[in-house]
Formats: structure tokens, C-alpha cells, sequence
């Protein structure tokens, strides 16, 4: 697992073009072309909490983890009441799929936690985004409820981890 560069950014746009077309076949509408966008990852790279797992000198999957919750949050009753750690915008480049890459950044996430004394994390997905639901709780995730956030129809299920 190394940190994402801006060398990567193409690359990572590939695999959101493949994984939004992937989305969409199951009607979840989670990401589309305004987001995530380069921008984004820009912004996820600068700020040093892009993740990248390499395979073969290929992207094989990324994952965004940091501090930053977002305010529809605070609707829901989390288990502690404390800093956590946030997965952000994930993916598993299609190629590389069904090779537990998922389970591996999930795992790093749950690492990079506990470096920094956190023993909480957070994260969500589109209520229609099967994968990452039984994703999320093979790897010990527990949903916590749903929000809606700004600009989307439908609802998204809140996961947490308490790593205690």
C-alpha cells in the first residue's frame, strides 16, 4: 500500500469510468461525472489521505481515509461519541476484482487507525450498493442508519467499526 500521487490520477479516472458504468447497471447512482471527479482526488492526494494498492505495477483498488465527517452525520446515534477515522471513495479496479483487494484496504484503513489511536471508523455507501454493503460487513462493519444527502434522491446506509 503506498500513498496516491498525481502520476496516478489518470489512472484512477479509469477505474471510476468502469466503476460508475458498474454502478449504474445496478441502478446506484452514488458517483457520476461531476463526482468524484480529478478534483477530488487532487485534493485527496495533496492532502497525503489517498491510498493506493499496487498490483503488477497496476492499480489494483484506492481508498480515501480521513478525519472529515460530514454534517448529515450527526443525524445518526453512533457508538462513541469520539474522533474516527472516515472511508471515503473507494473502488477495486474491475481487472482486479473478486481478489479480496477490498478486504485489504478496508484492513489498511482499520491500520492506519489504530496508528493514530482511533478506535472508531466510520463510513457509507448508496442504500442500493450491494457490494460495498456486504462488503463493509464481512469486515465487521455494523449499520448505524440512513441519511440523504444534498443533491441525491436516495438514501445512504451509515456503517461504523468500533476497533476496541
Amino acid at each position: 500500500m503506498r500513498k496516491a500521487t498525481l502520476n496516478d490520477l489518470d489512472n484512477i479516472m479509469d477505474i471510476i469510468k468502469e466503476t460508475v458504468k458498474d454502478m449504474n447497471s445496478s441502478n446506484n447512482y452514488q458517483w457520476d461525472d461531476n463526482y468524484p471527479n480529478n478534483n477530488t482526488f487532487k485534493n485527496d492526494i495533496n492532502n497525503n489521505t489517498l491510498y493506493i494498492k499496487e498490483i503488477g505495477g497496476n492499480i489494483a483498488g484506492f481508498i480515501c481515509v480521513d478525519y472529515n465527517e460530514t454534517k448529515e452525520y450527526d443525524e445518526l446515534d453512533w457508538s462513541l461519541n469520539e474522533k474516527a477515522a472516515v472511508i471515503h471513495r473507494m473502488a477495486v479496479n474491475p481487472k482486479f476484482r473478486r481478489r479480496g483487494i477490498g478486504t485489504k484496504l478496508i484492513n489498511f484503513a482499520k491500520e492506519i487507525a489504530v496508528d493514530k489511536n482511533i478506535n472508531h471508523i466510520k463510513t457509507d455507501t448508496h442504500s442500493s450498493n450491494d457490494k460495498m454493503d456486504n462488503l463493509f460487513r464481512k469486515c465487521g462493519f455494523n449499520p448505524v442508519g440512513k441519511v440523504q444527502f444534498e443533491g441525491k434522491e436516495d438514501t445512504f446506509i451509515c456503517y461504523e467499526n468500533v476497533l476496541k
